[in-house]
């Protein structure tokens, strides 16, 4: 039997878990196909792939991806995350990181910036309050 192995990425709030076995680079996001989302959200699942296969070659496994938290696009952005650190698992070359990092640094890495914190006595984290001279 072959060991599952998980894979994670976050983007704001939300969390992406893929889970990877042998197959042809099929890709199935929340249980449906990723074919079936929009066109931009469709894309951004196949840009790892798409580098990888044409650095290294065609992809030998599928991914299962369910995302919880956040909203539609980070959502979308963690799973691509987790598709880039999942072939980085399978195929761990110096080639393939340098591409993924020539294309788009955040494919690899996760986005470090988080909402501000509010500060006190103030009504949000930027907005001051208002003087009044009269």
């Amino acid at each position: 039997m072959a060991k599952i192995e998980i894979i994670s990425g976050k983007r704001k709030t939300a969390v992406a878990k893929l889970k990877f076995n042998e197959g042809n680079g099929k890709i199935s996001y929340n249980g449906l196909p990723h074919t079936e989302l929009n066109l931009f959200h469709k894309l951004a699942l196949a840009e790892p792939i798409r580098i990888f296969e044409q650095t290294i070659g065609p992809v030998k496994h599928d991914f299962v991806i369910k995302t919880l938290g956040g909203g539609k696009e980070s959502q979308i952005e963690a799973a691509r995350l987790t598709i880039a650190r999942a072939l980085l698992h399978l195929n761990p070359s110096d080639a393939l990181k340098k591409a993924f990092v020539a294309y788009d640094r955040n494919i690899i890495v996760e986005d470090s910036r988080r909402k501000e914190a509010r500060k006190p006595g103030d009504s949000r984290a930027r907005a001051k309050r208002q003087k009044s001279y009269r």
